[in-house]
């Protein structure tokens, strides 16, 4: 990952981040101190994982009030990740099928709900571990193959090159495969208009803001598999496999 997050070690890690403005720099108007916010934090900079962090003003939102602040941490680079997929780049519309392959996953839970939200009949291709996860955020199938078109996959897994071939196989002409294994190009298939894309999410606090919306609206539902105390980062990170759902460093109490 050196080439799209270039850091330098030694590094604080961690790019979500949920807490209270403690200081302001020159000439920041949008946020006050005391704030309860979110963000998703520049790759390249010191991270979320410590007890004080600089974040730039203009990536934060304010955080959700139906959650604890804590949990909050768990929605913005996967949260961001799902909307940019289905959205920015698939253009997904009500009525749509979509393929999410990875729906059991952490991006995949949001990427099934904002899917459904939107109108869309989402097929989820999982584990058996997460596949009841996947039902939970609103998935109306869970498969292993896929026989019907759909107009839209979203590859969220980390699978071999000739398998993300086959996904564009099942795409109806001028559709779209959004894949966020950026180590791995996208194919495409010209002939037909469907098109590959590669996506690396962006910070974006205004689609953050709409995703804390959706949360205190009870329209999003933020999964938090377990909260882990600062002091235990190093261990979090030396586990071997994932963990379903996303695991929260809290800082403090």
């Amino acid at each position: 990952m050196q080439g799209p997050i270039p850091v330098v070690l030694p590094h604080t890690p961690g790019l979500d981040v949920a807490g209270t403005v403690d200081a302001l720099g020159d000439g920041v108007d949008t946020v006050a101190v005391g704030d309860r916010v979110v963000g998703f934090l520049p790759m390249t900079g010191a991270g979320a994982s410590a007890e004080y962090v600089i974040a730039p003003a203009g990536i934060l939102a304010a955080a959700p009030t139906s959650i604890p602040l804590a949990d909050a941490a768990a929605l913005p680079a996967v949260g961001l990740t799902a909307w940019q997929a289905l959205f920015d780049h698939a253009k997904l519309a009500a009525g749509q099928r979509v393929l999410i392959n990875g729906a059991g996953g952490a991006v995949g839970d949001y990427a099934v709900q904002l899917a459904k939200h939107a109108g869309a009949y989402v097929i989820g291709i999982t584990g058996a571990r997460s596949a009841d996860r996947a039902r939970a955020a609103g998935a109306d199938e869970i498969v292993t193959d896929v026989t019907e078109p759909v107009d839209v996959v979203l590859n969220l897994a980390p699978v071999a090159p000739e398998r993300l071939a086959e996904l564009v196989t099942l795409i109806r002409d001028g559709g779209v495969l959004v894949n966020t294994t950026v180590w791995m190009p996208a194919p495409s298939d010209e002939g037909r208009g469907v098109r590959g894309i590669d996506l690396f999410a962006t910070s974006d606090a205004a689609q953050l803001a709409r995703l804390v919306a959706m949360i205190d609206a009870g329209e999003l539902r933020v999964d938090v598999a377990r909260r882990v105390p600062l002091a235990a980062l190093a261990t979090v990170h030396a586990e071997p496999g994932a963990v379903p759902g996303k695991t929260v460093i809290t800082v403090g109490a």
